[in-house]
C-alpha cells in the first residue's frame, strides 16, 4: 500500500526513528523510546513532525457565515490572530471531526484538521460550501500537501523559539498566533495551542522551508536538551491531559455533549450551526452516557475496547483510550460511562482479561503536573 511522506521522512529514518503507517502516511512512532521522549517533553522540550495534519483555507465575504454554520463553536468570538477549537457536527448527532480555526482576517481563515479525516472533511465542507456560494478550489482550498508543520513542546520550548524568532513569543496568549520570521524563514504562522499539556508552539511553513526549520530548531535546542519525539509520546502526553483523540474518544457516533465538549458548542443567538437543535436537547435534557477520565487504583493497563463496570459488576461503558502514564507510573484512561459514574471520585472497575481491576474517575488533566497552557 502506498504511504505518503512528509518533507521530514528521510530525516526521521536517518535519525533511526521507528517508522509506522499512520493515516496514510509513514510516520515516526518513537526515536529514543516513548517514555524517554515523553519525559523530555514534560521536563525540557521535544520536536514533533505533525505535517500529516490537514490545512484548508476558507476565504471571501461568505467565509465567516459558512464556518458559523458548519462548526459548533462561535466564529464571531474570534478576532484576527486568534485560534478556536471546535468540531464539525455531522447532522446525526455525531462529529465529522474536531479541528482548529485560525482567523487571519474577517475574510480569511485556516482550518487544521486531523490527518485521518482530510478527505472526509474536504468532502463534507465542499458539500456545504456550495450551498453557501463558496467556490471550491478558490474560496475553499485544500493546502494539506503544501504545508510542513512542526510542534515544539515543553517548558523550554519558547526559550528555544525566542532564539530563532528574536521575539518575546513566551508571552503569547494561549490559542493565539502571529506571522513571524523563524530561523530566517519569512512569514511562518507561529501559534500557541498545544496537544501535550506542557506548553510550546506550532510552526507552519511551506514544504520547501521545512528541512531548514527542523535543522535550526534542533541546533538551537541542543543546549536545552530538546529531542525529536514521535507519535507514541504525543499520544501518551495527550492522554495525561485528558484530551480527546478522533477515532478513539470522539467519532461519527459521539456527540460533543457526551464527550464533555459542551464548551465548544455555543448556543448563542445567530449561531444556527448544523445539529444545533439536537445538541441543545442533549444539553438541556441530558444524555445516556458521558466521557470520563480515570486513574487505575490497582495494577493494570487499560486499553481501548475494555469494558467498564459499576456496582455489582454491571457493565456501564467501555474504554476509549488507555495507557501507562510515564509520569504517574500507573494506568490511566478515558471511556464512556453512564452519567451517574461520570463525576469525579467515582469507583469503577476496568475489565482486564476478564478480571475487574479498580479505578477511580478524575477531573482532567489526569496528570496534575500537566497544564492546558
Amino acid at each position: 500500500m502506498y504511504m505518503k511522506k512528509t518533507v521530514f521522512t528521510d530525516v526521521h529514518v536517518k535519525l533511526g526513528a521507528k517508522m509506522q503507517p499512520f493515516a496514510g502516511y509513514i510516520m515516526p512512532v518513537e526515536y529514543s523510546g516513548i517514555n524517554d521522549e515523553h519525559r523530555t517533553v514534560r521536563e525540557k522540550a521535544g520536536i514533533f513532525d505533525v505535517s500529516h495534519m490537514g490545512e484548508f483555507w476558507v476565504k471571501g465575504p461568505g467565509a465567516s457565515a459558512f464556518l458559523q454554520y458548519v462548526t459548533s463553536n462561535d466564529i464571531n468570538r474570534l478576532d484576527d490572530s486568534m485560534v478556536q477549537y471546535t468540531c464539525l457536527p455531522n447532522g446525526k448527532g455525531g462529529i465529522v471531526d474536531d479541528l482548529l480555526v485560525y482567523r487571519i482576517d474577517p475574510e480569511t481563515y485556516m482550518l487544521v484538521v486531523n490527518a485521518s479525516n482530510i478527505q472526509k472533511d474536504w468532502d463534507w465542507l465542499s458539500l456545504h460550501a456550495r450551498e453557501h456560494g463558496l467556490e471550491i478550489g478558490k474560496d475553499l482550498y485544500n493546502a494539506s500537501d503544501e504545508i510542513a508543520l512542526l510542534a515544539v513542546q515543553g517548558p523550554l520550548a519558547m526559550k528555544i523559539m525566542e532564539e530563532l524568532t528574536g521575539e518575546p513569543v513566551g508571552g503569547m496568549k494561549f490559542y493565539s498566533f502571529r506571522k513571524l520570521d523563524v530561523a530566517g524563514i519569512r512569514n511562518a504562522i507561529f501559534s500557541v495551542t498545544g496537544y501535550t499539556g506542557s506548553g510550546g508552539c506550532e510552526i507552519y511553513v511551506a514544504n520547501e522551508d521545512g528541512p531548514a526549520l527542523w535543522d535550526a530548531i534542533l541546533d538551537a535546542g541542543s543546549g536545552y536538551g530538546l529531542k525529536p519525539a514521535g507519535l507514541g509520546a504525543r499520544d501518551t502526553l495527550r492522554q495525561e491531559m485528558g484530551y480527546c483523540l478522533y477515532g478513539n474518544d470522539i467519532d461519527e457516533t459521539t456527540s460533543p455533549i457526551e464527550a464533555g465538549l459542551g464548551w465548544i458548542t455555543k448556543f448563542v443567538d445567530g449561531n444556527g450551526f448544523i445539529d444545533r437543535d439536537r445538541l441543545y436537547r442533549q444539553k438541556t435534557g441530558g444524555v445516556t452516557r458521558k466521557l470520563a477520565a480515570f486513574v487505575m487504583k490497582e495494577r493494570g493497563i487499560p486499553r481501548k475496547g475494555y469494558d467498564i463496570a459499576g456496582e455489582n459488576g454491571t457493565i456501564i461503558g467501555n474504554v476509549t483510550s488507555g495507557t501507562m502514564s510515564p509520569m504517574m507510573q500507573t494506568g490511566i484512561g478515558m471511556g464512556y460511562v453512564t452519567p451517574e459514574y461520570a463525576g469525579e471520585g467515582k469507583s469503577v472497575d476496568i475489565i482486564i482479561r476478564n478480571k475487574p481491576v479498580r479505578a477511580e474517575t478524575v477531573k482532567p488533566p489526569i496528570y496534575k503536573g500537566a497544564s492546558g497552557k
